[in-house]
């Protein structure tokens, strides 16, 4: 119940104060992100964390000026790869068996599949599947972030290869996806923030099979 109370206080934030986010809980939310399921478990994201308030500012017209940019305490690209690689594929697998101290054939025999598929196909194709998986790693951190009584607003109304540019993304393989700015609401500046929380009723989003 405590985690659903969190969430129905949540919201996305159109107004932030600039307040500072204590460190330990970024790190917690970053954790939270970091544990997230992703396919074959590759993890094809990074997050990268503004602090700098000129980057901020720089990020800012190229996200349709929203406020959240500059008022946040910090901004979190969340960045996912240009492709799959073998390199990328095999430095996963061998990151798992160094880890679990021994190899499994059943495994081994999945990484050659994956070798055997994915750097064979479109990278558009293979970006888009990432970033489906960086968008794993996002809603877990903007559900972190209302457990830890800290406001998020989802962002994806920016353009992208401007932020690429702006953090040199392309030249490290990667692509930014969505936006996470975190703070603290300002309750005088934000029209939303005392308005019901509006979702459709359970019976239309779920549906049981017997």
């Amino acid at each position: 119940m405590e985690l659903l109370d969190k969430l129905n206080w949540r919201y996305a934030a159109k107004a932030m104060n600039g307040e500072q986010v204590a460190e330990d809980k970024i790190e917690r939310i970053l954790e939270a992100a970091r544990l997230s399921p992703t396919s074959s478990g590759l993890q094809p994201f990074e997050i990268f964390v503004i602090k700098n308030q000129e980057i901020k500012e720089k990020i800012k017209p190229i996200a349709w000026n929203q406020s959240v940019i500059t008022d946040c305490s910090h901004l979190l690209v969340f960045a996912a790869w240009d492709t799959y690689t073998e390199d990328r594929i095999n430095y996963m697998f061998d990151l798992t068996n160094k880890i679990r101290g021994f190899k499994n054939e059943g495994w081994e025999n999945y990484r050659q599949m994956l070798l055997g598929m994915y750097p064979q196909k479109d990278p558009e194709e293979n970006f888009n599947h990432a970033a489906k998986q960086a968008y794993i790693a996002f809603a877990n951190a903007v559900t972190a972030a209302a457990y830890e009584g800290v406001d998020a607003t989802p962002l994806e109304g920016f353009d992208p290869t401007a932020v690429d540019e702006i953090l040199g993304l392309r030249e490290k393989g990667l692509r930014s996806a969505v936006l996470l700015p975190i703070g603290y609401r300002a309750e005088d500046k934000d029209w939303l923030v005392n308005l019901v929380k509006v979702r459709r009723p359970m019976e239309e989003i779920v549906t049981v099979i017997e």
